[in-house]
C-alpha cells in the first residue's frame, strides 16, 4: 500500500461491504408485516426467509473461505459482491415470497459467503502493526452499526418509502465497492486444489443441524417438546424429546466426524476443507470464543430490545430505531477509541473490561425495564452498551486474524464467519426460548392470581399450556372482547399480560447478564502484552502483530 489516502479507500471500500452484509437481517426485522402486506404471504413464511438467511451463510461459510484461496481473495471478494447485487437486486423486484427467498436467502447468502472471509483476509493483507489494527476496529464498526442502525434505517425507508429501496440501495453500495475494489492488494495468489466433497457435506449439514435446530427452539422447545413438528399428521418426536434436541446432538455428531477427517486428510498430504490445527493456537480458540460470545449477547440485545418497545410499549418501526441509535452511536466511537487505548493497554486488559461493562450494562437495562419506559436508565444502558460492544469490535478482529501466517488469513476470516452466525444464533435462541416460556409461566401466574371468572382462568391455562404467542400487549383487550369477555374481565386480562411481558423480559435480561459474565472465560487467551513505551519526544515505526508476537 503506499500512500495514506489509498490506505483509507481501501478499508472504507471492505468497511462499505461489510456494513451491507451485516444489514440485512436487522433491515428486514422491522419490515416483516409490511413485506407480509405487499407479498400477500405470512409471518411465518418471512420467518422461514430469514432463517435461511443466516442458515445459508452458516453451512457455506468455510467453502467460501476455500475458494478465496482457490481462486485468490480479491477475485472471491468481487465475484461475492457481484453475486450479493443480483440476489439484491432481485429481492427489491420480487413479486412473491418464493422469488424473495431465492433472491435473498439463498443468492444472497451465497455471495456474503464469499466476501465476508475474503474482507477479513485482504485487511491482513493491506495493513501491518497498528494500521491493521485501526483497519480492523473500522470493521468491527461498520458491522455494530449496521446491527444498530438496521432498525432506523428500515423503520424510516418502510414507513416513508419501501422496504424495496433498501435492496436497492446494497446494489449500488456493492456496485461502488466492485469500481474501487482495484485499489486493493490482494499478496496471495490464487492456489489452485481441489475441494473435499465429503467435508463440505459434513461441515455443511452439521452446522445447518445446529443453528436450525437452535433457531426453531423457540417453537419446538429445547427437551420437552412443545409445538412438534408433524408429517403425513404424525408428530415427529422421536422417544418423547423435542426434534431441537435431536438436531443440535445430530449436528454434533456430524462436526465430531467433519473434524476428524480433516485431520485424517492432512495426515495423507492431501487438501483438507479447514486446517483443524488452527484450534491449537490459544489465541486463535480465545478469540473465536469471544466473538461468538459477543454475537450471541448483541443477537440477545437485539431480540430483547424491539420486543420490549414495541410489543410491550406499542413503539412502531422507527420509533424504535431512535431509542437503539444510542447503542450505535456509542460503538462507532468507541471502536476508534478502543484502538487509540491498545497503544497503553494490552488487548486482553480491553476485552476483558469491555465484557465487564457488557455486563453492567445488561443490568442497567434490567432496571429499566418497566411499563413505561424509563428512558435516563435506558438511554444510559444502550449507549454503555454500544461503547462496550466497540470496543469488542476494536481488538476482537486483529487478535484472531494475527493468530496464524497470512496464508492462514481465509481460513480464519471463514472461522470469524461460522463462530459469529453461530454466536447470534445460539443468543437468538437462548434469549427467545427464556422469554417465551417466561411469559407463559409468568402470564398463567398472573391470571391465576386476578380476579377473573373461574371459567376464564380455565380456558387461559388450557390455550397456555404449549406457551404463549407474542403479540403486542395492547392487542390483547379486544383478544379478550372477541372472545365474549365483558370489557372489565378483557383490560384485567391485557394488564396481566403486559405485566407478564415485564417480567419474563427481566428474566431474559437476566439470561442475557449471565452469557456476558460467561464471555469473561474465553479472554484468559487473549494476548496479555502491553504496547512498548515510546520515548519520550521520538517517534516509533509501527511493528507488525507478527513480530510483536514472535
Amino acid at each position: 500500500m503506499n500512500g495514506r489516502s489509498a490506505s483509507w479507500t481501501v478499508v472504507t471500500a471492505l468497511s462499505a461491504a461489510q456494513f451491507v452484509m451485516v444489514l440485512d437481517s436487522s433491515v428486514m426485522n422491522v419490515s416483516i408485516s409490511t413485506v407480509v402486506e405487499d407479498l400477500d404471504t405470512t409471518v411465518a413464511a418471512m420467518q422461514a426467509a430469514i432463517t435461511f438467511y443466516t442458515l445459508t451463510m452458516a453451512a457455506l461459510m468455510l467453502v467460501g473461505a476455500k475458494l478465496g484461496d482457490v481462486w485468490g481473495r480479491l477475485r472471491a471478494f468481487v465475484i461475492g459482491s457481484i453475486v450479493y447485487a443480483i440476489g439484491s437486486l432481485t429481492t427489491a423486484l420480487s413479486p412473491n415470497i418464493v422469488v424473495l427467498f431465492l433472491g435473498w436467502s439463498v443468492v444472497e447468502g451465497m455471495g456474503a459467503v464469499l466476501v465476508i472471509p475474503a474482507i477479513a483476509a485482504l485487511i491482513a493483507d493491506n495493513y501491518q502493526g497498528r494500521q491493521r489494527v485501526t483497519a480492523f476496529a473500522m470493521i468491527g464498526a461498520a458491522s455494530g452499526a449496521a446491527v444498530a442502525a438496521g432498525p432506523l434505517i428500515g423503520g424510516f425507508v418502510t414507513t416513508y418509502f419501501s422496504w424495496r429501496y433498501v435492496f436497492i440501495g446494497e446494489v449500488v453500495v456493492m456496485a461502488v465497492v466492485v469500481l474501487f475494489s482495484r485499489r486493493i492488494v490482494d499478496r496471495h495468489p490464487p492456489r489452485p486444489s481441489s475441494i473435499d466433497l465429503p467435508s463440505v457435506l459434513l461441515s455443511s449439514a452439521g452446522l445447518v443441524a445446529i443453528v436450525y435446530g437452535m433457531l426453531q427452539s423457540k417453537v419446538w422447545g429445547w427437551i420437552r417438546p412443545l409445538e412438534a413438528p408433524q408429517i403425513g399428521g404424525v408428530e415427529i418426536v422421536p422417544l418423547g424429546i423435542s426434534l431441537t434436541t435431536w438436531l443440535i446432538l445430530g449436528g454434533c455428531i456430524l462436526l465430531a466426524w467433519f473434524f476428524g477427517r480433516q485431520r485424517r486428510l492432512a495426515d495423507e498430504g492431501r487438501t483438507p476443507l479447514l486446517d483443524v490445527a488452527l484450534f491449537e493456537i490459544r489465541r486463535l480458540r480465545s478469540g473465536l470464543g469471544a466473538l461468538g460470545a459477543q454475537y450471541a449477547v448483541t443477537a440477545g440485545l437485539f431480540f430483547m430490545v424491539p420486543v420490549y418497545l414495541q410489543m410491550t410499549l406499542g413503539f412502531d418501526a422507527l420509533q424504535t430505531g431512535l431509542r437503539i441509535f444510542p447503542l450505535s452511536i456509542s460503538l462507532i466511537l468507541f471502536s476508534f477509541a478502543g484502538t487509540r487505548l491498545s497503544n497503553i493497554w494490552s488487548a486482553r486488559r480491553i476485552v476483558r473490561i469491555a465484557q465487564g461493562v457488557l455486563a453492567l450494562s445488561a443490568l442497567v437495562l434490567l432496571a429499566s425495564v418497566d411499563v413505561e419506559l424509563q428512558f435516563p436508565a435506558f438511554g444510559i444502558g444502550m449507549f454503555t452498551a454500544g461503547g462496550a460492544l466497540g470496543l469488542l469490535a476494536s481488538q476482537l478482529g486483529n487478535v484472531n486474524m494475527s493468530s496464524a501466517g497470512p496464508e492462514k488469513a481465509s481460513e480464519v476470516g471463514g472461522m470469524q464467519g461460522v463462530f459469529q452466525n453461530l454466536g447470534s444464533s445460539l443468543g437468538t435462541a437462548l434469549i427467545g426460548s427464556v422469554l417465551l416460556g417466561a411469559l407463559a409461566t409468568t402470564f398463567a401466574g398472573s391470571v391465576a392470581a386476578s380476579e377473573l371468572p373461574e371459567d376464564v382462568k380455565a380456558q387461559v391455562a388450557e390455550a397456555t399450556a404449549g406457551g404463549v404467542e407474542l403479540v403486542p400487549a395492547s392487542t390483547v383487550a379486544d383478544i379478550g372482547e372477541d372472545a365474549g369477555l365483558s370489557d372489565d374481565d378483557a383490560q384485567t386480562l391485557a394488564d396481566a399480560y403486559r405485566t407478564a411481558q415485564i417480567g419474563a423480559l427481566r428474566v431474559a435480561f437476566v439470561g442475557l447478564i449471565a452469557i456476558a459474565l460467561g464471555a469473561l472465560l474465553f479472554s484468559k487467551g487473549i494476548p496479555d502484552d502491553a504496547p512498548p513505551r515510546r520515548p519520550r519526544g521520538r517517534p516509533v515505526r509501527p511493528e507488525t502483530e507478527e513480530a510483536r508476537h514472535e
